[in-house]
């Protein structure tokens, strides 16, 4: 008779998948107007409708992106955020703003994704911008340096603030290793 062990069924674990993007919503809307803007630059002569609705359209659009790259897509999907404040001297003072060390947990995808549109916005409009000329569109040249404009104001202030946390990382790492260096010099050891 053959020895056989008693067959228990213990729980196998389970392989939670994990969201690929930490920031769906965020993500979706950080395409949309974009991408709609886009569109609707594009396709508007098929509406048939009269360039002032294009414009105002298209306008309320980019200002929609612009809002949302600068005050909620930044936040949440790379940890950073930009304002611009104006002195009472007529200066700019440029505000950053990121995650603190503990709390800088950023999803590679989200991040892939902000950074990959946020260069690739101002790129499209400006090739837009070289079909208006060549078409002689001076009506809807206006619109595309709207777009440059708004989208390169984010790029710039993403830019600036994404070194300005580079920057606060480093220094904190340097306070911290001279810190210990010194802790450790004057601590007696040899």
């Amino acid at each position: 008779m053959a020895d056989t062990l008693p067959q228990t069924t213990a729980p196998t674990p389970v392989a939670v998948e994990q969201p690929s993007y930490a920031h769906p919503v965020a993500a979706f809307f950080l395409f949309f107007f974009k991408a709609a803007a886009v569109f609707i630059y594009i396709f508007c002569g098929w509406f048939g409708t009269d360039f002032v609705i294009n414009f105002c359209t298209i306008t309320f659009l980019l200002v929609c992106d612009f809002w949302t790259v600068k005050n909620v897509s930044g936040r949440l999907m790379v940890g950073l955020r930009w304002w611009n404040e104006v002195s009472e001297m007529g200066g700019s003072d440029w505000k950053f703003e990121s995650l603190e060390e503990g709390q800088r947990a950023v999803n590679k995808k989200d991040s892939f994704v902000f950074w990959t549109l946020l260069y690739a916005t101002p790129a499209v409009w400006c090739a837009l911008g070289f079909i208006a000329i060549l078409k002689l569109n001076i009506d809807y040249l206006l619109l595309v340096i709207i777009a440059v404009l708004l989208s390169g104001a984010n790029l710039m202030g993403y830019l600036k603030c994404s070194k300005a946390a580079q920057n606060q990382i480093k220094g904190r790492f340097n306070s911290l290793f001279a810190s210990g260096l010194r802790a450790y010099m004057f601590s007696g050891r040899s």
